[in-house]
């Protein structure tokens, strides 16, 4: 078994006033040759917006783009005629493809927005473009790892072009739990929303990530009330 911990310490920041951002992986001005990937796994970034801010219409090609919003309501809209609201509880996933054009804001004038961005190189390239979202089902996280991306547009969650897999939860302290990889060829990236864990025996703090290989399951002891993101990802494409 292989594993690389990113303390959130050490993961790149950039704060341009409107958007408050850490990068667990290269991203922008942040360029750390160590950190350019985890498999098929290219940017987390872990952003907040300011009130009434946002990412103005710009463009994507060949990436399935995953948001996840951690609080307050995020305003989509993009070339396919697609206007929508992302808050907590919602999955975002765009699959870019041939090219996509999308604007992303802050719809409140005195709250901020936070939420995951999240970037996964697709399987196929070049794709039609899509846009979907989902809202999780209350409770469906409670004590459990819930799925919320597939492979598979008929099985649970949203689906994407590559074969990858995340799940969420929320855990009681003093729980213990088991992942088991759905292909063993896979790695797998968890990142500690809140909380302190322990997973395969490497001890987890708020905003850690924990890339783990060459193996095929995950055991998790919960030290505090814990939230995770568990992205099951290919190490090559």
């Amino acid at each position: 078994m292989k594993t690389t911990l990113h303390k959130a310490d050490t993961r790149g920041h950039a704060n341009h006033g409107w958007l408050n951002s850490y990068h667990t992986f290269s991203f922008g001005n942040y360029h750390n040759p160590e950190r350019m990937s985890f498999g098929v796994l290219r940017v987390l970034n872990d952003d907040e917006v300011a009130a009434g801010m946002g990412f103005g219409t710009h463009g994507h090609s060949n990436m399935e783009i995953i948001s996840i919003p951690l609080e307050g309501d995020l305003e989509h809209k993009d070339d396919m005629g697609n206007t929508t609201i992302i808050r907590q509880g919602d999955i975002q996933a765009m699959s870019a493809g041939s090219g996509i054009q999308h604007s992303e804001k802050n719809k409140s004038g005195d709250a901020q927005v936070k939420f995951l961005q999240i970037w996964i190189l697709p399987k196929t390239a070049n794709v039609t473009p899509r846009y979907d979202q989902i809202t999780l089902t209350p409770n469906r996280l409670k004590n459990q790892l819930h799925q919320i991306v597939s492979p598979n547009a008929d099985d649970e969650g949203i689906w994407i072009h590559q074969n990858a897999w995340f799940l969420l939860g929320e855990f009681d302290k003093d729980l213990v739990k088991t992942y088991i990889l759905k292909n063993n060829a896979n790695g797998v990236y968890i990142f500690l929303l809140e909380g302190k864990c322990i997973a395969n025996n490497v001890s987890l703090e708020k905003r850690d990530g924990l890339g783990i290989e060459d193996t095929d399951h995950i055991d998790f002891t919960f030290i505090e009330n814990s939230k995770i993101l568990l992205m099951e990802v290919p190490m090559a494409n």
